[in-house]
């Protein structure tokens, strides 16, 4: 029988601690992420979950695919507006999500 976490990310946490990762800016504040996977999984398992603001209903969107169809993780890279699930971080890359008050983590 399989346990359901009430931790709404605990699906995406790592069993270990990466051996490898990156210093990026996050929306302006400076976060590890894993080396080893997307930049979308990285934020992910750091707990980050919203990826953006859907600009037509105006509410947090999250990555859903995590391969590249869905276009949930879209966010600025670099100054460059690319899919996070297809994007490795690397060391130093400004990453920002363009987050309202609404949609920030607390």
């Amino acid at each position: 029988m399989l346990k359901h976490s009430t931790t709404p990310t605990a699906e995406f946490k790592q069993d270990q601690v990466p051996t490898e990762t990156v210093s990026v800016l996050l929306d302006g504040k400076k976060v590890e992420l894993p080396k080893n996977v997307s930049i979308a999984a990285g934020l992910l398992s750091i707990g980050e979950i919203i990826s953006r603001i859907s600009p037509s209903a105006h509410k947090p969107r999250s990555p859903h695919c995590l391969m590249g169809v869905c276009y949930e993780c879209l966010m600025e890279i670099d100054g460059v507006e690319r899919q996070a699930c297809m994007t490795d971080p690397k060391e130093g890359m400004v990453i920002n999500r363009h987050l309202d008050s609404k949609g920030e983590d607390a």
